[in-house]
């Protein structure tokens, strides 16, 4: 018996964004939603399947339904800076806009809906939509980071993005409402040198357990005055160092480098304290202790 083979199906004509109104203005049935290279964000909104991971894409697609007024903000608004968010897991993959307190819309599966009174020096276009600038987007994550995450957030932002006193005036502008004080407490201890997220929330271990502040990128050298590296945290009359690892600490060549390194800071008298984030997240007191153990040695 000749089996018919079946006509391949032709590729959808859904090449961005869209919802069932947009779809019908191009002239396109509804039967293009059901397309195995579509998905769907929410009841009313569909993009290509091969765009789904591109976030550009999906704020687009759900700024399409958002009601008027919507901006991209919160933790959607340190995508499109670039901040990297430490400890958030970000398990909520939704978009975070904040909507305008009038309207009646609520989170639903592909958003996060805030309602903060928003000025119009709080916005600008970027990547061509509606965001909150980055020193509105620092105090509004204020309200839903922990220190340590925001921290992180704060050394990012004054390593060019905002200036301390841009972010002195965002708390100015809302002295009150969740996350003030943490803001107040962070933001004095903000420094641009971090050169990793997981650096300052080890620094805000350091700093909340009443230690001493350290130098950061501090150069250490030897008593010829040959440069022996760059420490992520220093504390020159005590001769102690902490670095923190990464995953790069993990490669064959940074491994052999980072051993050769930490003999010659040992020759050269200094305390060298190693953690990797393990440490950091998993047993934070006792950083803590071997930290301050070394300082008082």
């Amino acid at each position: 018996m000749v089996h018919a083979v079946p006509e391949r199906m032709p590729p959808s004509k859904i090449t961005g964004p869209t919802t069932r109104s947009h779809l019908r203005e191009a002239g396109l049935a509804e039967r293009e939603l059901r397309h195995p290279q579509v998905t769907r964000l929410s009841r009313d909104t569909d993009l290509p399947r091969s765009l789904a991971g591109d976030l550009r894409v999906r704020f687009a697609a759900v700024l399409l339904t958002a009601p008027a007024g919507a901006v991209l903000s919160h933790l959607s608004a340190a995508d499109v800076w670039h901040l990297q968010v430490p400890l958030q897991g970000r398990t909520d993959q939704r978009v975070h806009l904040t909507v305008p307190g009038a309207s009646q819309a609520g989170s639903s599966a592909d958003r996060r809906l805030y309602r903060i009174p928003v000025e119009p020096g709080d916005v600008v276009r970027q990547w061509s939509m509606p965001v909150t600038t980055p020193a509105r987007t620092w105090r509004d994550l204020a309200g839903v980071l922990a220190p340590p995450a925001l921290l992180a957030v704060t050394d990012q932002l004054l390593n060019g993005l905002a200036s301390r006193r841009e972010l002195q005036e965002a708390l100015v502008l809302r002295p009150e409402g969740r996350g003030c004080a943490r803001a107040r407490a962070v933001l004095p201890v903000g420094d641009p040198r971090a050169e990793s997220p997981m650096e300052s929330v080890l620094r805000w271990l350091v700093h909340s357990a009443g230690l001493p502040s350290p130098e950061l990128q501090y150069p250490v050298r030897d008593a010829a005055g040959t440069l022996l590296g760059r420490a992520d945290s220093a504390w020159p009359g005590h001769r102690v160092l902490v670095e923190f690892d990464g995953d790069v600490h993990r490669e064959r060549d940074v491994f052999v480098r980072d051993l050769r390194r930490q003999n010659a800071l040992l020759a050269a008298g200094w305390t060298v304290l190693r953690f990797t984030s393990a440490d950091v997240l998993g047993r934070p007191d006792e950083v803590v202790a071997e930290i301050r153990r070394a300082l008082t040695r």
